[in-house]
C-alpha cells in the first residue's frame, strides 16, 4: 500500500510539473541564423537593453516565423514567473470585443447607454446618447480621463457615465476606464466575465492557462489593466495577431477584426503614430504594439514576420529594436558561427545589478533588531527591523494591518523568498489585487556603500515592482528613503 501511495504521488508530481513546464516552452525554438537573423544583432539588442540607465529588463523574447530565436530572463527573473501587464490588458479587451461582434452579440455602432439603463444619470445628454462601442475602442469617447475615479468610488460604471462628455469621435483621450466599460459590456452580452469568455474562446485553445485578471468592486474584470500572465503568453497574443487570428490551423479571431485592430482608427497627435482598436501604431512602418505602463510590450512587425516581447519596470527604448535588430534581419538562412555560441552563453547569464558596497559595517550591531517606526506610506508598512548576518540582511516588515514577514537580502547575489503580502503597486484602485492569487516572490540584495549607509534592492519577481531602500544611520537615528520603479524621487519614510 505504501509503495502504491508513493508511486501515485510521484506520478502526480510529474504530471503537475509537466503541466507547469508546458506553459512556458510551447513555442518551437530555432537558431537565429536558421530564420535569417544573425546572432550578433540579437546580442547587440540585449546588451543595449541591459545597458540602459535606470532600466531593469525582466524578460525579452524574439520570435521569427513563429519560432523563438532568442530570449533572456535576467537574474533574479525567470520564464515561469507571471507579470502584471498594465495596459497590455487593453488589447485582450479589443480581441474579446471582436469575438463578441463575430457572434452577433453586439455591434461597433451600439450605443453605450443602451447596455446600462439602470446606471445612467437622471439626465442623458445628447453626447452620452451618441457614444458607441467604436468610440471606446479607439479612445474617442468624449469623456475627459479621470484617473482618480477608480480610487475614490466603487460604482465605476455609474461614475463614468455620469461624467461630462464632449462630442464622441472627435478627440483622442487615452483612458483605461473606456476599456473597463467595454469589459462590462462583454460581461453583459456573454453572461460571463471577460476573463472567462477569453478562456473559452482564446486562452484554452492557445494553452494560456496560467492567467488571472483583476476584478473591480462591481465584479467586473478591470479591462484597461490587471491581466497577469507570463511573458510567453503575451508572445502568444502577439503571434496570434501577427497571424491575423490564426492559431495552429484554427481561426480563433476573425482576420478582418485583427486587421481593424491593427489599422489606424484614431489620430493621436503628439502621443504617437496613431491608435487602432486598443493597439498602438509604431514609428517603424507597419509595426503595431501591445503596450503597458513601465515598458511592457509585444511588438508585432509584419514585414519581418516577427514578434518581440519585453517586460520591465521602467520604460525602455523601442528604437533599439528598430535600429539594432531589424536592419540585420534577412530573408535567407545563415550559417551559425561564434556569435551563436556567444548568444547561447550570454542570454542565460544576464543579471540585474546588485547593490554595491561592503558586506558589513561596524554600525550594524548598534541597530540590529531595533524597531524602526515609519510614517504612513503607500507601501502599507508600519515598522521595520533589521537583522545582520555575515553576508545577509533580513528585514522584518510589519504592516499597518498587523501582518509580519521577512525579506532576505544577499550580498553580491539575489536571495529569494515568498511572502503572503501583496507587493507594491502603482495602481491604487479600490479593490486592487482582487482576482490575483499569491504567493508573491521577492528577490533582494544589499550592500553598505559607506559605514553609515545601507542600501537594499528588492524585486517582486512575479509581479513588476522594484524598490530601492537607502538607510542612513546617524547617532542613534535612522533615516529611510525609498524609491519605487526608478522614480526620480525618493519617499522619506522616517527622518529627512
Amino acid at each position: 500500500m505504501k509503495n502504491k501511495l508513493t508511486l501515485f504521488l510521484l506520478i502526480f508530481c510529474l504530471l503537475v510539473s509537466t503541466t507547469v513546464g508546458a506553459q512556458i516552452r510551447e513555442f518551437e525554438r530555432s537558431t537565429p541564423e536558421a530564420e535569417g537573423v544573425p546572432s550578433g544583432a540579437l546580442i547587440a539588442l540585449m546588451d543595449s537593453l541591459m545597458a540602459l540607465p535606470k532600466t531593469d529588463i525582466h524578460s525579452v523574447m524574439v520570435l521569427r516565423h513563429g519560432k523563438v530565436i532568442a530570449e533572456m530572463y535576467p537574474e533574479p527573473f525567470a520564464p515561469e514567473y507571471r507579470h502584471t501587464m498594465f495596459s497590455c490588458s487593453k488589447t485582450f479587451v479589443g480581441a474579446a470585443i471582436g469575438l463578441a461582434i463575430s457572434e452577433n452579440r453586439l455591434r461597433l455602432t451600439d450605443r453605450i447607454a443602451s447596455f446600462f439603463p439602470d446606471q445612467l444619470p437622471d439626465s442623458i445628454s445628447p453626447n452620452l446618447a451618441a457614444m458607441t462601442v467604436r468610440n471606446l475602442l479607439n479612445m474617442t469617447s468624449g469623456v475627459t480621463p479621470d484617473w482618480k475615479m477608480r480610487e475614490g468610488r466603487t460604482d465605476w460604471v455609474r461614475g463614468y457615465l455620469g461624467k461630462e462628455i464632449k462630442t464622441p469621435g472627435e478627440h483622442f483621450d487615452y483612458d483605461s476606464m473606456s476599456s473597463y466599460i467595454l469589459s462590462a459590456i462583454v460581461q453583459k452580452v456573454t453572461g460571463m466575465k471577460l476573463l472567462d469568455y477569453l478562456r473559452l474562446k482564446l486562452f484554452d485553445p492557445m494553452h494560456i492557462t496560467d492567467v488571472s485578471w483583476e476584478v473591480s468592486p462591481e465584479g467586473i474584470n478591470t479591462g484597461g489593466w490587471g491581466v497577469y500572465l507570463q511573458s510567453e503568453s503575451l508572445a502568444k497574443l502577439g503571434q496570434l495577431l501577427l497571424n491575423r487570428g490564426m492559431w495552429e490551423g484554427k481561426q480563433l479571431l476573425p482576420a478582418d477584426w485583427v486587421d481593424l485592430m491593427m489599422a489606424k482608427q484614431s489620430d493621436t497627435g503628439s502621443f504617437g503614430y496613431g491608435y487602432g482598436y486598443h493597439m498602438w501604431l509604431c514609428e517603424y512602418p507597419g509595426a503595431v504594439r501591445v503596450d503597458g505602463a513601465l515598458g511592457q510590450y509585444a511588438l508585432i512587425i509584419p514585414d519581418k514576420d516577427m514578434v518581440v516581447v519585453i517586460t520591465e519596470c521602467s520604460i525602455t527604448q523601442r528604437r533599439l529594436v528598430w535600429n539594432r535588430l531589424l536592419p540585420a534581419v534577412g530573408d535567407e538562412p545563415l550559417t551559425p558561427g561564434k556569435d551563436y555560441k556567444r548568444l547561447l552563453k550570454k542570454q542565460s547569464s544576464y543579471q540585474l545589478p546588485v547593490a554595491q558596497g561592503k558586506a558589513n559595517s561596524p554600525l550594524a550591531r548598534q541597530y540590529a533588531n531595533k524597531p524602526i517606526m515609519l510614517k504612513p506610506n503607500k507601501l502599507g508598512w508600519q515598522s521595520l527591523r533589521l537583522q545582520f548576518k555575515p553576508k545577509e540582511v533580513i528585514m522584518t516588515v510589519t504592516q499597518a494591518d498587523g501582518l509580519e514577514y521577512n525579506l532576505p537580502f544577499g550580498y553580491k547575489q539575489w536571495e529569494k523568498t515568498s511572502i503572503d503580502a501583496y507587493p507594491p503597486y502603482s495602481i491604487e484602485a479600490k479593490g486592487r489585487f482582487t482576482g490575483i492569487e499569491g504567493p508573491f516572490y521577492v528577490a533582494g540584495s544589499y550592500a553598505w556603500p559607506s559605514t553609515s549607509t545601507l542600501e537594499l534592492k528588492a524585486h517582486y519577481v512575479n509581479w513588476i515592482s522594484a524598490l530601492n531602500l537607502i538607510f542612513r544611520f546617524d547617532g542613534g537615528d535612522v533615516h529611510l528613503a525609498v524609491k519605487a520603479n526608478y522614480s526620480s524621487d525618493f519617499i522619506y519614510l522616517c527622518g529627512q
